[in-house]
């Protein structure tokens, strides 16, 4: 089962929203691999950014499978762009804590769940190219998975604590419910509910961004 014509040009588009997501995540990589004070996540930072061009590039060759004619048609999301621009005064600023949060644990949690949910559709269609599919979504896993580890890493050292990466996450957690809401015509047009994407997002983010305190302040 192929994919049908009128599933293309949404699917290139959704994935068209998902390479631009990529190549903020390669700027906010490299940005990220200058700040961090030590040398094994300056280079797994900068391998992420290498990564995060080479799926930009994949995502261009599966636009241009899908629907050629719409390569570069980008959907109009001023939220993305809104987030863009927080996330680079974060970097202004040097904060890489808060750059983690809503690049890799956020913005990586948003691309794993359309990319997952793409992956199932495109599967179940005999799509192209699976194996190097599957790759890109591993190596997204593992950048999310980094920046959990260095939030955790730093909650435990005392450098910051949960509450103010919960405050901090508010922000950058409704401009993604945007984005997907924006996009929600593109996910109907593929008989998905765009309110289940969004809430999806949740899954993806560790549990201590998610719950709220106890209170007792646990």
């Amino acid at each position: 089962m192929l994919v049908r014509s009128d599933e293309k040009v949404p699917i290139a588009r959704l994935l068209t929203f998902l390479e631009h997501g990529e190549r903020m995540a390669h700027d906010c990589a490299r940005a990220q691999a200058i700040l961090v004070p030590d040398a094994g996540s300056s280079r797994f930072l900068f391998s992420q950014a290498r990564q995060e061009a080479a799926h930009a590039l994949v995502f261009q060759g599966a636009i241009a499978w899908l629907a050629p004619k719409h390569l570069g048609d980008a959907p109009f999301l001023p939220a993305l762009e809104a987030y863009r621009k927080m996330l680079d005064d974060a970097l202004a600023r040097q904060d890489v804590l808060e750059t983690f949060l809503a690049e890799q644990v956020i913005l990586e949690g948003l691309g794993e769940v359309i990319l997952t949910r793409i992956e199932e559709g495109l599967t179940k269609r005999a799509a192209p190219f699976g194996r190097l599919r599957r790759i890109l979504l591993k190596q997204e896993e593992a950048h999310h998975g980094f920046g959990r580890r260095m939030l955790e890493q730093a909650m435990a050292e005392g450098r910051i604590d949960a509450e103010t990466l919960r405050r901090r996450a508010e922000t950058y957690l409704a401009l993604t419910d945007q984005m997907v809401l924006t996009l929600s015509h593109l996910f109907e047009s593929i008989a998905e509910d765009p309110t289940v994407w969004a809430q999806d997002v949740r899954r993806f983010l560790p549990e201590w961004l998610t719950q709220a305190p106890m209170a007792d302040g646990r």
